[in-house]
């Protein structure tokens, strides 16, 4: 693959609702001939090589859109903190103005959708991605960059999550007198937190009944190779917290926690190694992480109240664990007597791909890219969530990995959250032209 060249995007004038040199231009142009032609029209079915070449077009300036969103991270409002995605979401939904789409603007806060109706019939289906950079706390130090993040940075892909979205966007928009169906974008914040789902869902991300929702997200695997997760996909989350009282309230707590600690089956990765292991094993049929419990617990005094509090939060696969995981901390707590433990009402639920849909993504990856385009999930990472479960607890879906790991790097640059993440931005192109494609024939039915 060749890299794009790099025109400059204007910040200034996307965020001031003037269309920019760059990404604006380009896609006001497309998107507004499209749009003029929609209804007079059908031409050819839409195929892959009008995609190819459509996406090739304005590759490099969704890199510069990248590389702007990159440099200006947001992080997600959280507990009446920061300002959210604010410049973000601002800018995401001039460009699918642009591309002559229907935007909604503050959808749950500041959730974006943008809606795609094709000039020919058809079904209509959903794309969703996460637009919020990572807080300090959820930045790993690694490699090059070991010291403490005192700032949001986007270490978890969502700037190329989002440039990939209105990539798409744009590519399908400037073929909409080609394109059966309506396709539904969701730009969404909040990510991190885990809130941002659900708030988007509550204020109508969905009002416009989509059969079914995809997305992507950067992983640890070659640039431009998917991961599919058939009956995979990401654990959820439980939590407890529990109460010791006493004069030696500590010393018993941190007993307790060290017990508690012990139920996990999988320890955090330390070193590139352990990273490249867990790489392997997520791709290993019935291999070591078919199941697991992921645990994290603290101990800390309150010398006022005379006790300590121990704060508990785990993982499992399959989440069905999660009963087994409780029943496991209260018979701990249990001999130390007069233990308070309480749990959150529900665990927050793990996110579970359908099959059938998954192998048809496969499918149509294989014919489209090549067989060695594809690598089969078989397992989950055991110590990331996603809250793109609450969507497929609506509607069936795919939640797919996009390879982003330059060839010859340390892992740890292709690995979400730790501090030297640094994707390959040619995944950007291989990103929209196969979801591009993939929302067209589901559109298609």
């Amino acid at each position: 693959m060749t890299r794009p060249d790099k025109p400059v995007l204007k910040r200034r004038a996307l965020l001031g609702g003037t269309a920019a040199a760059g990404v604006g231009a380009v896609v006001s142009s497309g998107g507004s001939a499209a749009a003029a032609n929609g209804g007079s029209r059908y031409g050819r079915p839409l195929d892959q090589a009008a995609i190819d070449a459509v996406a090739l077009r304005i590759e490099g300036n969704l890199i510069a859109l990248r590389r702007d969103l990159h440099d200006h991270p947001e992080a997600a409002k959280k507990d009446g903190v920061g300002e959210g995605e604010v410049a973000t979401s601002r800018i995401v939904g001039h460009l699918l103005r642009a591309a002559g789409l229907e935007v909604r603007t503050h959808v749950g806060g500041l959730g974006v959708v943008g809606v795609l109706k094709g000039a020919r019939p058809g079904r209509t289906v959903a794309y969703r991605a996460d637009m919020d950079a990572v807080p300090p706390n959820g930045i790993i130090p690694a490699g090059t960059n070991p010291a403490k993040p005192t700032k949001p940075a986007h270490v978890c892909g969502h700037d190329l999550h989002t440039t990939v979205g209105v990539g798409v966007a744009q590519t399908l928009a400037q073929l909409r007198h080609r394109l059966s169906g309506t396709v539904v974008f969701v730009f969404q914040p909040g990510e991190e937190t885990l809130e941002g789902a659900e708030a988007m869902i509550k204020g109508g991300a969905l009002k416009d009944a989509p059969e079914e929702i995809h997305a992507l997200h950067c992983g640890p695997f070659p640039v431009g190779q998917f991961a599919v997760t058939p009956g995979s996909g990401l654990p959820g989350q439980d939590e407890a917290t529990l109460t010791v009282n006493g004069p030696d309230a500590l010393a018993r707590a941190e007993r307790l926690t060290a017990e508690i600690k012990g139920l996990a089956t999988v320890a955090p990765p330390r070193t590139p190694a352990d990273l490249e292991k867990m790489v392997a094993d997520v791709q290993t049929p019935n291999g070591p992480l078919a199941e697991f419990v992921v645990v994290r617990a603290n101990a800390t005094p309150d010398a006022e109240k005379g006790q300590a509090t121990i704060s508990v939060s785990y993982r499992c696969w399959p989440e069905e664990r999660y009963v087994e995981v409780r029943e496991a901390i209260r018979r701990l707590a249990k001999p130390y007597g007069g233990v308070v433990v309480r749990f959150r009402e529900n665990p927050f639920p793990a996110m579970v791909c359908p099959e059938k849909d998954a192998l048809a993504l496969r499918r149509h990856l294989r014919r489209v890219l090549g067989p060695d385009a594809v690598t089969v999930m078989h397992a989950a990472f055991p110590f990331n969530g996603e809250d793109f479960a609450l969507f497929l607890k609506k509607i069936p879906g795919t939640y797919t990995f996009l390879g982003v790991r330059t060839p010859g790097t340390v892992i740890t640059e292709g690995y979400p959250h730790y501090g030297d993440f640094d994707p390959d931005v040619r995944a950007i192109g291989v990103g929209v032209r196969a979801m591009s494609g993939w929302l067209a024939e589901r559109a298609r039915g």
